[in-house]
């Protein structure tokens, strides 16, 4: 083909097995994403393809060793995101990810937005006084939410955090599982409790839990209450009524920060019954102070698996709703 380009550059051997993944599982995927073939010799790299697919795979190991090179792990999902921003040419975006350190848990783990929507996402915490964090499943709403929320606690921006589901449960009753009302509700909040674990570590959980400064609630515990100096993140918000939603957002008091996730594609609400998640962002969207960031099957940062589900599901959907 006259258009056929073979290129070489060189990526340091300490490096090489980081940016091309176990098994090479990162340059196959980049090879079958750009219909490039890249083959290794020493610390010589080769990308033969089309010449603009290969221009787009020479930008695309760039990035990923100056990912390694800064000590940043590559992931599928990292490489895939890579991938894509370099075919449209926003790899300088990139640096904006990479330079966005929320915080490192116990085990060394850096926590950094992973995707453009993420980052959005994380500004928008720290800006406002409530943000809604709306999207599909695996987009990281509920993990940035508590990391940012660890983060203000250690650095006494706020005396407390409160992390709040609405209990509807998904497909399932609570009524049979045995023990009193917190026993019923402590397997609904796990996944909460389980994020708390991993991002502060379990003796400092169960330390501040011990103490009240840490709390794990349904929804309905926070009526009649003022929360004042907490940061307060309500998750699943999908499943609240419009009236839960009010209740909640008036319960919001002086040096409070609040983020409110959920997925408006998961409601497990009766037929017919509007989303308090989706009634509230029309209704304050235009409030100075409050901040909705959309999340999309761009942010997925599970594996790539989950987000072509994710964009199955919305085809399904978007299909469905044109009958």
């Amino acid at each position: 083909m006259k258009n056929t380009l073979e290129k070489t550059i060189q990526i340091p051997h300490d490096i090489i097995v980081n940016v091309f993944g176990q098994y090479d599982n990162n340059v196959k995927l980049i090879e079958s994403k750009l219909n490039i073939n890249i083959i290794n010799r020493d610390n010589d790299v080769k990308i033969i393809g089309e010449k603009s697919n290969v221009e787009t795979g020479e930008r695309v190991l760039k990035q990923l060793v100056d990912s390694a090179n800064k000590n940043i792990e590559i992931t599928e999902q990292s490489v895939d995101y890579t991938v894509s921003l370099c075919i449209q040419q926003k790899e300088n975006e990139i640096d904006k990810l990479h330079d966005d350190l929320i915080c490192i848990t116990p085990s060394g783990k850096h926590i950094r937005p992973k995707t453009l929507g993420q980052k959005k996402y994380i500004d928008l915490i720290r800006n406002k006084m409530i943000v809604f964090g709306i999207g599909p499943a695996g987009t990281g709403k509920t993990y940035l939410a508590m990391a940012n929320a660890i983060k203000a606690f250690k650095n006494n921006e706020v005396n407390r955090i409160i992390l709040t589901r609405p209990a509807i449960e998904a497909g399932e009753k609570l009524g049979f599982l045995p023990g009193d009302l917190q026993s019923k509700v402590d397997p609904y909040l796990r996944p909460l409790y389980d994020a708390l674990y991993e991002i502060m570590g379990a003796d400092a959980f169960v330390k501040n839990m011990e103490k009240g400064l840490i709390e794990v609630a349904p929804l309905a515990y926070m009526r009649g209450r003022t929360l004042d100096n907490s940061f307060i993140v309500l998750d699943e918000a999908q499943n609240t009524t419009p009236a839960q939603m009010k209740m909640f957002l008036t319960r919001i008091g002086f040096g409070s920060k609040a983020v409110i996730t959920g997925d408006i594609t998961q409601k497990d609400l009766p037929s017919g019954h509007k989303s308090g998640l989706e009634v509230a962002t029309k209704v304050l969207k235009n409030i100075d102070d409050i901040g909705i960031a959309n999340l999309t099957n761009k942010d997925v940062v599970r594996h790539p698996l989950v987000q072509k589900i994710v964009t199955a599901y919305e085809k399904y959907e978007n299909k469905k709703n044109k009958r």
